[in-house]
């Protein structure tokens, strides 16, 4: 039997492997920090997000994140959704691309988009750029969904309720596409749609969600992205 064609074969997976990688590996990953004051003590809340650029052939696509919208569980029935979105006139799915970097510059540390994955410490997150937040009455149901002003806790939650800080800060990207944990890199984090069960149900229920909260929307806009990216 001739083997002289499996060095060209292997050669070849591993080009292409690798181009995969180069194309679909983050250009960083960062965490975003919600911690809040309650009667019962500090309550706080993280998810880990990663940010792809384009780098295909075609460049055609754009930057993109992923990862889901960071829940904060307050106690009593209580909660705090910091949405992956922003509010421009209407609702801004881009703008978590961007978030880490702008929050880094805000701090006085000017760092480019290509530089991101070498930052670290924490950086607080502040006016603009702090999220849509959100709060739901009933988690298992999208209608009783209600925006949260960030500088009003006490009035939406009662008193004793804070939002003391939300900040960011890079991880490594690890060893992606192996990021499982640990020396490997710590991965996006998921479970959303385990504490808003309704994600996994009607397919409009993102929708749903988005108008009943009042929050304007474009009719092209994936209100699901909102609350989880893949």
């Amino acid at each position: 039997m001739n083997f002289r064609w499996l060095g060209p074969v292997a050669l070849l997976a591993v080009l292409f492997i690798g181009d995969q990688i180069r194309i679909y590996r983050p250009g960083h990953k960062y965490r975003v920090i919600l911690e809040v004051e309650t009667p019962e003590g500090l309550k706080t809340g993280s998810g880990v997000l990663s940010v792809h650029p384009d780098r295909g052939y075609s460049r055609h696509g754009h930057t993109t994140t992923r990862g889901d919208a960071v829940f904060v569980d307050l106690g009593g029935g209580k909660n705090l959704v910091a949405l992956m979105a922003h509010l421009d006139g209407t609702i801004d799915l881009d703008g978590m691309n961007y978030l880490a970097l702008r929050a880094y510059k805000a701090a006085g540390r000017n760092v480019s988009f290509n530089e991101m994955s070498r930052m670290t410490g924490t950086v607080p997150v502040t006016g603009a750029l702090i999220p849509v937040l959100v709060t739901f009455a009933d988690v298992r149901n999208p209608t009783t969904i209600r925006t949260a002003a960030s500088d009003a806790m006490a009035s939406e939650f009662g008193n004793g309720f804070r939002l003391r800080d939300i900040h960011v800060e890079v991880v490594p990207n690890g060893l992606w596409p192996l990021d499982f944990g640990g020396p490997l890199g710590e991965p996006v984090t998921r479970g959303i749609a385990a504490k808003l069960p309704w994600l996994n149900g009607a397919e409009n229920s993102s929708t749903i969600a988005m108008q009943a909260a009042g929050l304007p929307m474009t009719d092209t806009l994936d209100a699901r992205e909102a609350f989880t990216r893949k």
